[in-house]
């Protein structure tokens, strides 16, 4: 299964999960009138309910479910950050020194840089001793990652980046959209069950002090044990939807952490550590029902196969290495913390060369739109080597809470340098000589290493960007649409590096926004058109090799394109791009399949694809929201290696 496929079963999961809501609404409501009937009549003294009373309960019960279900959605609007914290999840620092879990950010940060993501906020939930793991958010750009203490101290850096890898599946198929829609959906149904329980306690004591006031006892204790039966219908309810939708769906994160990774060993290795641990994959300090669908394993120590939102732990593992024999589980305890030292040796890499692929011309890759949101071994291998070759300053920069802010204007200049001296004189003019002065060392450095570290560097720096002040971003964005549109020569990889940074920094703040109504036919074509007019322009500087490109991309639609003109070449507008490129966002996942397919024949035309061209067609999927890996690894090199 494809990232396009995946990301259409889970749009048709979640319209499975609304219609299985409302049937179960329908139904908790049906038996909360009931329950009050039957309290009226078996209350005595000649009570009886009122239809209207009838109709008004059963009204305000749909309402309460409703209501609930929107107060912990918007609970969660913040993103996957807010589930980590809520499960008792105490952050890591980009600047963490700590080894475990230095380590655990370099795995993080190098599937985020195999991917075309950017690094997830990074949690551990230090009270939880069993070996478990989440992913939350409702899109990359505010997806959080969980590990237990357990995971960290107990799993090796192979099993580490099986379940980082595991995780990361959910991050990219849009699993992780659909468990924290399904938390707030879930929270409605389930609610009715801690009222009961309130109303129970409540009558309980009420009926202690005895008089006349108290005749209504009995209605208000039969009213609180119905709630609180209904309740555990709602909890069923609740275990089966996470049961159907989650269970197939950890085979296949599985079986994608072995495919990113190219090692069984590492994630059936985790697995069988849970198996012969005591602590399993239990949680014991905080209460997983509302996330026991998103974890890595089973939160429980007992849970029903009938509610098991996991397959047993030995299905798991024959999947992946079908000689196992379930005696064979390896005897574990907490262990004390190894030490380790440096970059490179906490990462785990053997030694890497630098990488560099300034004006390399790479074999075109025919399987591009294949590896979008399905990063490969080479792609975590490049990952590797590409975050290993980061001089240090840049690195370093990345992981500041101040020099994060200055490291993004560099990388918003130019690599002519007349055009780059142009810009620092707008940045002197807006932030000062000192600040300058330091965005003009960082520009050298990124100029010395090559167009291709441009965008992993922004991933990494994204977590200490999005949590700076909004008007630190707000003149942040303001300067380098200003430097992208300096002297009327808008540069289209300046616009995309402005669009990612803005487009990323929007869904962060705002990550259960929706991109708007679909688009029309008409707006599609339209749009379609401009984008490949000016992606067929990029690489080619005779006007006729423009159009021939232009051409081989737009006849991959077929009758679609039919009396097509090649389309304005020349300057665009920011406003005019931003246009394309939100219509283009509103396309369903197959139209921005055939959207990339179609670009891809366009830059490929010659048969031959640059460095240049590579890192804007990465550009352009990230501004789609299309999480391509790096097209340098696709193409099956490692510049810089022999």
């Amino acid at each position: 299964m494809n990232f396009f496929e995946a990301q259409a079963k889970a749009k048709r999961a979640t319209r499975w999960l609304v219609i299985v809501y409302v049937i179960a609404t329908l139904l908790i409501v049906a038996g909360v009138t009931l329950i009050v009937a039957a309290a009226f009549y078996g209350a005595g003294d000649g009570l009886s309910p009122d239809p209207a009373v009838l109709i008004g309960i059963a009204v305000l019960t749909a309402a309460f479910i409703l209501g609930s279900t929107l107060y912990k959605t918007a609970l969660l609007s913040s993103g996957g950050g807010r589930v980590a914290l809520d499960m008792g999840g105490t952050v890591v620092p980009p600047e963490v020194t700590d080894p475990l879990r230095r380590r655990l950010r370099n795995v993080v940060e190098e599937m985020s840089i195999a991917s075309g993501v950017p690094v997830p906020e990074i949690y551990v939930l230090e009270e939880e001793n069993g070996i478990n793991a989440f992913a939350a958010g409702y899109a990359p750009a505010d997806a959080a990652i969980a590990v237990t203490r357990g995971t960290l101290e107990l799993l090796d850096r192979d099993e580490l980046q099986g379940v980082i890898a595991h995780e990361f599946s959910h991050v990219l198929n849009g699993d992780m959209r659909l468990n924290i829609r399904m938390m707030g959906v879930l929270f409605g149904i389930m609610v009715l069950g801690i009222i009961g329980r309130m109303v129970l306690r409540g009558g309980y004591h009420s009926g202690l002090s005895s008089s006349r006031r108290n005749r209504g006892t009995p209605a208000v204790m039969a009213i609180g044990l119905g709630l609180s039966i209904l309740g555990w219908i709602g909890v069923f309810f609740a275990r089966l939807i996470k049961a159907a939708v989650s269970r197939q769906r950890e085979f296949l994160a599985d079986a994608s952490a072995v495919q990113f990774t190219r090692q069984t060993d590492g994630i059936a290795n985790a697995l069988k550590k849970i198996g012969g641990y005591s602590g399993k994959s239990w949680f014991n300090a905080a209460d997983p029902e509302e996330i026991s669908h998103m974890l890595f394993a089973g939160g429980f120590a007992k849970m029903s196969s009938l509610f098991a939102t996991h397959p047993p732990l030995t299905e798991r593992i024959r999947a992946l290495d079908p000689a196992f024999d379930p005696s064979q589980y390896p005897s574990i305890e907490m262990r004390g913390r190894k030490p380790y030292s440096g970059r490179d040796a906490v990462a785990g890499f053997a030694g890497s060369s630098p990488v560099s692929a300034a004006g390399r011309q790479l074999p075109m890759s025919a399987d591009i739109t294949e590896t979008v949101g399905n990063p490969q071994p080479r792609h975590i291998a490049f990952a590797r080597r590409l975050r290993a070759s980061i001089p240090d300053i840049l690195y370093d920069a990345a992981h500041s809470p101040e020099l994060s802010l200055l490291l993004v204007v560099a990388m918003a200049l130019e690599v002519d340098p007349d055009r780059a001296a142009r810009q620092l004189r707008l940045v002197d003019e807006q932030m000062g000589d000192a600040r300058t002065d330091i965005v003009r060392r960082f520009h050298r450095h990124l100029v010395d290493a090559g167009p291709q570290m441009r965008l992993p560097l922004l991933e990494i720096a994204f977590p200490m960007l999005k949590n700076r002040p909004l008007p630190q971003l707000e003149f942040l964005l303001d300067l380098v649409r200003k430097l992208a549109e300096l002297d009327g020569m808008l540069s289209f990889t300046e616009y995309c590096f402005f669009r990612i940074l803005s487009s990323q920094l929007r869904r962060s703040a705002l990550p259960a926004a929706r991109t708007g109504n679909r688009v029309t036919r008409a707006e599609a074509r339209a749009a379609a058109i401009k984008l490949i007019r000016i992606v067929a322009d990029q690489g080619n500087e005779d006007a006729s090799a423009r159009d021939k490109a232009f051409r081989a991309g737009i006849a991959f639609f077929g009758k679609w394109a039919d009396g097509t003109l090649p389309g304005r070449s020349g300057a665009w507008t920011v406003a005019e791009l931003d246009d394309c490129l939100d219509l283009l966002q509103r396309l369903n996942m197959a139209g921005r399949e055939s959207l990339l397919q179609a670009l891809t024949v366009a830059v490929s035309e010659d048969g031959q694809l640059t460095v240049a061209e590579a890192e804007l067609l990465r550009a352009v999927c990230a501004a789609l929201e299309l999480p391509l890996p790096p097209i340098l690894a696709a193409a099956g090199e490692i510049p810089g290696e022999s």
